[in-house]
């Protein structure tokens, strides 16, 4: 039953939700049941500071965030947790994200970890969690976070964001499609843009990430039968709205992952690896998916933002991007020079060629 009564005095500790426990759907009730509850982030880029410092300010009783990366000022544009002063610092966002939500509401148990979230990890980090965020960049990352979510049937949130244009899906295992019913594989480099080549707007990053926050609030104020089944799709740019019905996406049982349940992700079967290389100053990374990938396509992918002249022929191809040597191979296997660090040639591998 949903508790409606707001009118009364509120105790102390609900005072700051005021206008929020007077929308009826959620009420006193549903804010006691949130205040109360544990979610894990994986990503603390754009959607990812937009869906903590909803359910930040929201009330969220308990938030660890996941992320490997450092702030760039080309990140201040649309990732609303940072400023100039935590780059000058050298902050990573984990921490410059968890300082900011603490000083918002410091109410809220915020948890930094400052990690590369892979199959070795994430049941680790999310085992007390009631919900998983998705505000990670790349496939890889999410279809791991999809298995561990269907492994242990829970909810997660899935959003994606580029150019004007963005995605969200609310999954819930047993009752929604998983990711994998929707995308059984991951779309080869060439044909998946990411912000780092093709840009986007800070905009359509709030409303994706304003609608995963949303999801999030149903379902851990107790409200899982009022969430949108639908896979959203909104371009801000042309005002397209769509709510695409993905029930039957895949016959039950013929998923990999929820019918068959094959979590090969979470498993590692399909983890890309990463390899330093002695003396080169260069880590060299292996995906985990066999793949043939177009350089050519690559090659005109990264034009406008490489440094200089990309050289490519059918063997491999090499261009200077964020201030790194890249070469790849039509495997898909890349060698980045300019770092010994594995978690910063992941993080170039995913912004550059969005795998």
């Amino acid at each position: 039953m949903t508790d409606t009564s707001t009118h009364a005095p509120l105790p102390p500790d609900l005072s700051r939700y005021s206008r929020q426990v007077l929308f009826v759907d959620l009420a006193i009730g549903g804010q006691r049941r949130l205040m109360q509850s544990r979610a894990v982030l994986f990503g603390c880029g754009a959607l990812g500071t937009v869906i903590a410092n909803t359910l930040v300010r929201a009330g969220l009783g308990h938030l660890k965030i996941c992320d490997r990366d450092f702030i760039e000022l080309d990140n201040l544009q649309r990732q609303v947790l940072f400023d100039e002063s935590d780059i000058a610092e050298g902050l990573p966002k984990a921490e410059a994200a968890a300082r900011t939500l603490s000083r918002i509401n410091s109410e809220v148990c915020i948890e930094p970890a400052v990690i590369d979230v892979n199959p070795n990890n994430i049941e680790r980090l999310s085992q007390d969690a009631q919900i998983l965020l998705d505000g990670t960049d790349n496939f890889e990352t999410r279809f791991l976070i999809n298995d561990l979510a269907v492994k242990t049937n829970r909810p997660w949130l899935y959003g994606a964001v580029i150019g004007s244009t963005g995605l969200c899906m609310t999954i819930v295992p047993g009752r929604t499609p998983c990711l994998r019913c929707i995308f059984d594989q991951a779309p080869p480099p060439e044909m998946n843009p990411t912000c780092d080549t093709a840009g986007v707007l800070g905009s359509i990053v709030n409303i994706i990430g304003s609608l995963q926050a949303a999801e999030a609030i149903k379902i851990l104020s107790g409200r899982e039968d009022a969430i949108n089944p639908a896979l959203v799709q909104v371009d801000i740019w042309t005002g397209r709205w769509l709510n695409m019905n993905v029930a039957t996406a895949r016959p039950d049982g013929v998923c990999s992952c929820c019918g068959l349940r094959e979590f090969s992700y979470l498993n590692g079967k399909f983890a890309s690896a990463t390899t330093t290389l002695c003396g080169r100053d260069a880590v060299q990374i292996n995906p985990g998916t066999a793949t043939r990938i177009d350089l050519a396509q690559i090659a005109r992918k990264l034009g406008p933002v490489a440094d200089g002249e990309i050289q490519h022929n059918r063997f491999m191809l090499r261009a200077r991007v964020g201030g790194h040597d890249l070469t790849l191979f039509p495997d898909g296997r890349a060698i980045i020079k300019g770092t010994k660090e594995p978690e910063k040639a992941r993080s170039l591998y995913a912004k550059y060629l969005g795998a």
